[in-house]
């Protein structure tokens, strides 16, 4: 224990100067000592090549070691790895065998990442209810891509009864982070009135939060909101400026852009392709 924690205060450079190779020396003692935590920390100093040249086979080696010791971040990382092929031979089901092992130990990332296999039929068979329990635990630990996947089985009652309150309750959730696909859904559900109250300025806010984070179908939908003047007052300049956007990212908006096009003046048309430059900015400054 002594020396992981040695290993420690030369990572932190607590009561030590920062010294990450000397970090290394001690971890790599007590990792030979069999001490979880100090192997699992020696695969992240490989990992991120920090006090040793990065190397994702040694990462790997003691991420094994400490997950067989029952650390369930080892377990994560250790199916990331398997997942993506680094320091290993890629194999999803492996990758799944250690996500399932962090997951049941209450790990949020290693739910997730296990409920989106269940979900993709990738290292596991497609099951829709194994991918709704797991993303549900992760969602209420707070993972905000598991509650918009969650949200997303309820739309389409998939693995779960279809039920739109509960769709939105958590899209609302993942929103409510700043997930921008969730905003964008949340926004869908008040301006069809399915879940929630039929509202188009409900619908017109969560639009905007995405479309702030530069989300193609926001631009698009925020625009068709300003254009009909519902949830918004009518103005078509707006709604091209946000279709010129959405057009940039995706082409199947560009025929909506160029019917709006086809209605403003050639000064409309400057003005509404000035302020899409402006909004373009903003989002690139807060990205």
């Amino acid at each position: 224990g002594a020396q992981f924690y040695l290993g420690e205060m030369y990572d932190r450079g607590e009561g030590v100067p920062q010294d990450y190779t000397e970090a290394v020396k001690w971890y790599r003692k007590a990792a030979e000592q069999g001490i979880a935590i100090a192997q699992f920390t020696l695969g992240v100093m490989y990992s991120n090549g920090e006090g040793v040249p990065q190397n994702h086979t040694e990462a790997a080696k003691w991420y094994q070691k400490a997950a067989e010791q029952g650390d369930a971040a080892a377990q994560y990382n250790l199916g990331l790895m398997y997942s993506n092929g680094e320091g290993v031979p890629q194999n999803e089901a492996e990758a799944a065998k250690w996500y399932q092992k962090a997951a049941e130990q209450g790990d949020a990332a290693a739910q997730y990442n296990l409920g989106w296999m269940y979900s993709n039929g990738e290292g596991v068979p497609q099951n829709h209810t194994e991918a709704a329990w797991w993303y549900q635990k992760a969602a209420e630990q707070g993972n905000a891509a598991a509650q918009h996947n969650l949200g997303l089985l309820y739309s389409n009652g998939e693995g779960v009864p279809q039920n739109h309150t509960e769709a939105a309750k958590w899209y609302r959730k993942a929103a409510e982070q700043g997930d921008a696909t969730a905003q964008v859904k949340l926004g869908l559900l008040y301006a069809n009135g399915e879940g929630v109250p039929q509202n188009d300025a409900e619908a017109a806010w969560w639009y905007q939060k995405a479309v702030e984070q530069g989300h193609a179908a926001a631009q698009y939908f925020l625009g068709f909101l300003y254009y009909n003047g519902e949830g918004v007052p009518q103005n078509k300049v707006a709604a091209y400026a946000l279709m010129i956007l959405a057009g940039m990212q995706d082409e199947d908006y560009r025929e909506s852009r160029n019917l709006v096009r086809k209605e403003l003046t050639p000064a409309q048309i400057a003005e509404g392709q000035e302020l899409a430059a402006q909004l373009q900015e903003r989002i690139s400054e807060e990205q």
